[in-house]
């Protein structure tokens, strides 16, 4: 659809063909402006909105041909009409390339350019109805998929709520170790007791946790990081026994972070320590238990250093 929304900017040096154009076009119902130069064709479009342009190529001063791709540049979304007194295919086609719809050659009929500038802005406005259709569609989807990340984080949420509300000594632990990581990952800037039985089925809850997560996360850092966050940095820990960088980073980080809110938490076989008391667990722990870089961030945030 075409007509009074739209504003025709008519460029050339010849005052009788600017008024002709302007009177045919203002019948048609387009607003319609017109510039003698380069300068003014530019000054107009900076303080107009303009939806197409009739540029004549030959103008003193700077030609046509060289204004064009400034208005491209400066105006993507205008449509251009080359008006033309000869027929110079060469200068056509060199324009077309340069973003130019259509052109037409004097003398014209008035009855040809109202269809050309009818299809350019016909052409015109298709071209910004898709724009704007992919825009949305971007943000469409990336609305979606934040609302996927979010019901899947709340899912994995409720899922620890609920494990933990089995055990009131357990409550709250997965937020407070994510708490922990995640302080500890900033600072550094990268990335009764039990029987040997019930020990051995505690010690499979990392591979438990990797295979909970394994069909709905796709990260193989946060993977790696559960399955391994019971590693220790001198190979003794599990599923693995893996030693020192062996260890994933997120590994490494979550193991401390596990550890001190594990040793700060009550426990029906103990009672919880301090977070000094902890802090000097984490130290003499440092190389042997724990990455000595990462217990030194955490002992640097904590202030236990």
């Amino acid at each position: 659809m075409t007509g009074k929304q739209d504003s025709i900017l008519i460029v050339d040096d010849e005052e009788s063909v600017r008024r002709l154009l302007r009177d045919k076009l203002s019948r048609e119902g387009y607003r319609c402006y017109d510039a003698t130069d380069a300068e003014r064709a530019l000054q107009k479009l900076r303080h107009d909105t303009i939806s197409l342009v009739l540029l004549d190529i030959r103008m003193p001063g700077k030609s046509g041909v060289e204004l064009l791709p400034e208005i491209k540049a400066r105006c993507s979304d205008v449509s251009v009409i080359m008006i033309t007194a000869t027929v110079d295919t060469q200068i056509a086609v060199q324009c077309m390339k340069q973003g130019a719809y259509d052109y037409i050659t004097k003398p014209f009929e008035l009855d040809d350019v109202t269809i050309s500038v009818a299809r350019a802005l016909e052409k015109r406005r298709l071209e910004l109805e898709n724009k704007d259709y992919q825009q949305h569609l971007e943000e469409k989807v990336s609305e979606q998929a934040n609302k996927i990340r979010a019901s899947f984080l709340n899912a994995i949420t409720s899922l620890a709520y609920a494990l933990e509300a089995k055990d009131a000594y357990t409550s709250g632990h997965s937020q407070r170790v994510a708490d922990i990581a995640a302080a500890i990952a900033k600072r550094l800037n990268k990335p009764g007791r039990l029987t040997e039985r019930e020990f051995e089925q505690i010690r499979l809850h990392p591979e438990i946790g990797e295979h909970i997560l394994s069909p709905i996360v796709e990260s193989v850092e946060i993977l790696e990081s559960v399955r391994g966050h019971h590693e220790r940095y001198d190979g003794k820990g599990y599923p693995d026994a893996l030693k020192k960088e062996q260890i994933p980073l997120g590994a490494r980080i979550l193991a401390l972070s596990d550890a001190y809110e594990a040793m700060t938490s009550e426990r029906p076989y103990r009672s919880k320590m301090s977070p000094e008391q902890a802090c000097e667990e984490i130290k003499r722990n440092r190389g042997i238990q724990f990455d000595p870089d990462i217990a030194d961030a955490f002992l640097i945030e904590t202030s236990y250093l």
